[in-house]
């Protein structure tokens, strides 16, 4: 009895061996059946037959491609580049070139690489050759915005305003006796500065802008003015002196009257009309053209130079943001 163990362990060992060997009968035959099981089994889509593996159900739920590889869901469908480019490899291997039953990198990891071979392709050079068209753009945008500055004049007329004669001659005969006020609060004065110019002076061409180009303020007594001048007067709160078809403000004539909403020379004519009238009328004009929309006070002020520089800006004229000779002209007032 003590050796039937004995002789019942030697024959064991030797059956235990075999086991050993056939062990790899357990693994899957290279071929694409097999591997697609695991894939089928994480979706559900064949728990009741699994011994099935029908190409339309892996299609259905998108679980594996032929080579075992898992995809995201809905990327079965979305991606038509990458499934024309598998189509166009060789039976038997993948995107990358591999066998079908070799280890084959994920779908991510795959259309990575295709995109980076498709950056290096045609569209690569279709790229490098697209940049032109930049410049291009660019150089329209140049040229038109030259263009509009080019046409700004030979546009004006298009928006050209042009007041009534009628109506200028009624205004006029209005304001025949008009006086200006000072209005301190609503229009702030400007003060004394030998070293002001006229500001953008300098780019206006023509001699009917010279005393613009030429202006400076200077300081004198009333002797001095007097023994220069003819026609020095108060108007608006300020002394004035009149020169060659000019108002210019008489800094120093009286420090206790120099209320001066614009520093600056005030074409009238030759008519010789205080200034104050002149830009009464100018105001009226321009209020009844849409072009100012405030009170008519005879005080060129900083909203009376607005509505100059749009009127002068849309009938082609220098925009001084004054009244200037080529301006009175236009309004029918010189």
């Amino acid at each position: 009895m003590a050796q039937q163990p004995v002789e019942q362990q030697s024959p064991s060992k030797g059956k235990r061996a075999p086991e050993k060997t056939h062990a790899p009968q357990a693994q899957p035959k290279p071929n694409a059946a097999k591997p697609e099981a695991p894939a089928a089994k994480q979706h559900g889509a064949m728990k009741e037959h699994p011994a099935t593996h029908e190409p339309g159900a892996m299609k259905e739920h998108g679980a594996a491609n032929a080579h075992g590889a898992t995809n995201e869901p809905g990327a079965g469908k979305g991606q038509k580049a990458p499934a024309k480019e598998e189509a166009a490899t060789a039976p038997g291997t993948n995107v990358s070139g591999q066998k079908a039953g070799a280890p084959t990198p994920s779908a991510r990891q795959q259309r990575i690489e295709e995109r980076k071979k498709g950056m290096k392709g045609p569209a690569a050079a279709k790229t490098t050759t697209s940049p032109p068209a930049a410049p291009a753009g660019a150089g329209a945008a140049t040229s038109g915005a030259a263009a509009g500055k080019q046409n700004m004049q030979a546009n004006a007329g298009a928006k050209a305003k042009k007041p009534d004669p009628q109506q200028v001659q009624q205004i006029k005969s209005q304001h025949a006796n008009f006086r200006a006020q000072p209005k301190p609060q609503q229009v702030p004065p400007v003060t004394y500065n030998q070293n002001y110019r006229v500001q953008g002076s300098e780019h206006w061409q023509g001699p009917q802008y010279e005393v613009f180009r030429s202006y400076h303020p200077e300081w004198h007594d009333q002797g001095w003015y007097h023994s220069h001048y003819n026609r020095v007067e108060l108007i608006g709160g300020g002394y004035y002196f009149w020169n060659n078809g000019y108002w210019y403000p008489a800094w120093g004539y009286s420090p206790s009257a120099q209320y001066y909403a614009y520093d600056g020379p005030i074409y009238v004519g030759h008519r010789a009309e205080p200034p104050d009238k002149v830009i009464a009328d100018v105001q009226a004009v321009l209020q009844q053209m849409g072009y100012y929309t405030g009170e008519v006070d005879g005080l060129l002020g900083p909203l009376t130079r607005e509505a100059l520089t749009a009127y002068q800006a849309d009938n082609g004229l220098t925009t001084t943001a004054a009244i200037d000779q080529p301006t009175l002209d236009s309004l029918d007032m010189g």
